[in-house]
């Protein structure tokens, strides 16, 4: 009988429970036992260590599709990698991980994170050296190289496209646009794909360069006195400093636009998971679970062209942009961006939208 973990670190998501509710049914279907492990990596770093062990009634089914996860995500103050490397302590902390995973007589561990999460468990992967190290992409950015997809992408679209239907109702009560700002950090899927869904007029995201003398242009030029003007966090405006939003609000206020600022901020992490997000979920659960029995380790499972396969770790993170993590200074995370011939760039065209200086 193996005994496999399930850890979820990093920022949390929808879609979470449902992988962590596959992974228990799966490995149960195969005699397997699966031990949650709480907090993150900081539930590594307590003795004994923070897990517990995981039936389908402690997670129901029904719950399954709930935002968030049941094992949490850590907590702040806690020793972890960011913490460990400001205190000069990562030695440290990487032998107290590696002696928790003996301590659970783990046989493989399912990794559930986005891509400073990977890009950290390969740059660390002396701590994994006796157990198989198998990861689940997931973040809401989509900025993940080697997968068309990653967990939570597709409810975060959702949940950001809610959000922009409502504003629109009381846009178009007072004749105003409203300038919302989308999470995604460098990289812009998420504002994009509901900037698209939601019919904005305006789309800006760090990938294409814009001119902001042309979004005001564009929104003078429009045929509806009132919108969406979605614009990624990660964008810059030379001249300017703020948040996003509040650069592109002040330059249509001095306009003389009618607009307002909005931030859903972390509504986007939230709602009850989209089955598209339910079925990618099920799908990576069954690909780990299989990598496991396969003996495969250091893997993650991606999706591409609609077949879920494992890539190596090696290849995740060589197949990525590297940039340096804003809270990790030595650590060289692997990333992915809009890419210039993504079709949703000419859609957006096609369909009037202002996406920036494009081709």
């Amino acid at each position: 009988m193996k005994n496999i973990g399930i850890i979820t670190t990093g920022g949390d998501c929808s879609g979470l429970n449902t992988v962590i509710h596959r992974i228990v049914r799966g490995a149960t279907l195969r005699g397997w036992r699966v031990w949650g492990i709480m907090d993150g990596t900081d539930g590594l770093c307590v003795n004994p260590p923070a897990a517990v062990r995981l039936c389908e009634t402690m997670l129901p089914i029904e719950n399954a599709r709930l935002a968030g996860s049941f094992l949490h995500n850590g907590h702040a103050g806690a020793l972890n990698f960011e913490t460990a490397i400001e205190q000069g302590k990562l030695a440290q902390f990487n032998k107290k991980l590696r002696a928790a995973i003996k301590t659970l007589n783990l046989d493989a561990l399912i990794l559930v994170g986005g891509n400073g999460s990977l890009s950290l468990a390969w740059a660390n992967r002396e701590i994994y050296q006796d157990v198989q190290l198998i990861c689940i992409p997931k973040t809401i950015d989509m900025d993940m190289p080697l997968t068309d997809r990653t967990i939570g992408f597709d409810t975060a679209v959702q949940q950001l496209t809610c959000y922009c239907d409502q504003l629109m109702l009381t846009a178009r009560s007072h004749h105003r646009w409203f300038v919302v700002q989308a999470m995604g950090r460098d990289c812009g899927n998420l504002a994009l794909h509901a900037g698209i869904a939601a019919g904005a007029e305006v789309i800006l995201i760090p990938e294409i360069k814009f001119d902001d003398d042309d979004v005001v242009a564009h929104i003078k030029n429009s045929q509806n006195d009132y919108g969406i003007i979605m614009v990624s966090e990660g964008i810059s405006l030379r001249g300017h400093s703020g948040r996003p939003a509040d650069m592109i609000a002040r330059k249509l206020t001095a306009a003389g636009i009618v607009n307002r600022t909005a931030f859903p901020e972390h509504i986007q992490r939230a709602g009850d998971t989209t089955a598209s997000d339910r079925i990618l979920a099920t799908r990576f659960a069954d690909c780990a679970l299989d990598a496991i029995e396969n003996n495969e380790t250091y893997v993650m499972t991606a999706l591409e062209c609609n077949d879920v396969h494992t890539v190596t770790l090696s290849d995740f993170v060589a197949g990525g942009e590297f940039l340096r993590d804003p809270k990790i200074p030595e650590l060289m995370t692997s990333n992915a961006y809009v890419a210039p011939d993504d079709p949703l760039l000419e859609v957006a065209r096609d369909m009037g939208i202002y996406i920036g200086i494009y081709k």
